[in-house]
């Protein structure tokens, strides 16, 4: 005896495995950009790169093995209105799985401490974050 399978509540459904660059791309088809349109806006000026509307839906439905070229990132920022470096920062963590962090307008040395940071143990974390915190307290207390 077989079970007539049943339709998944709405809801549901399994989380999506594409990738940040792709779901920037659906994500303004979403909000009622249309492929069309977005090719017709696909340009870089500085080099004339193009994107066809088959381009761009092959980016969301079966991306290539590599990611968009500068060149084409930045006719497909104009596309969807999505800044470059944004669109680097998701073609970096879907093709590299890197994620990139923000740190822009801080110095190199702070640049340098939060890279250190950023791979250590919660418990290394949590000792350096006290560490901080008595220095400012006492350079509070001094002044």
């Amino acid at each position: 005896m077989t079970a007539a399978a049943t339709a998944p509540d709405a809801g549901t459904e399994a989380p999506s495995s594409r990738g940040a660059l792709s779901k920037l791309i659906q994500d303004a088809n979403d909000r009622g950009l249309s492929y069309s349109k977005m090719a017709e806006r696909a340009l870089d000026p500085g080099s004339g790169t193009r994107l066809s509307k088959p381009y761009l839906q092959r980016l969301v439905a079966n991306p290539p093995a590599s990611s968009p070229s500068p060149k084409q990132l930045v006719a497909l920022s104009n596309a969807i209105g999505v800044s470059v470096r944004r669109l680097k920062a998701a073609a970096a963590e879907q093709w590299l799985e890197y994620e990139a962090t923000e740190l822009a307008g801080y110095n190199d040395e702070v640049r340098i401490i939060v890279g250190h940071l950023a791979g250590m143990p919660e418990a290394e974390l949590r000792r350096w974050r006290a560490m901080i915190e008595a220095d400012e307290r006492a350079r509070r207390e001094n002044d």
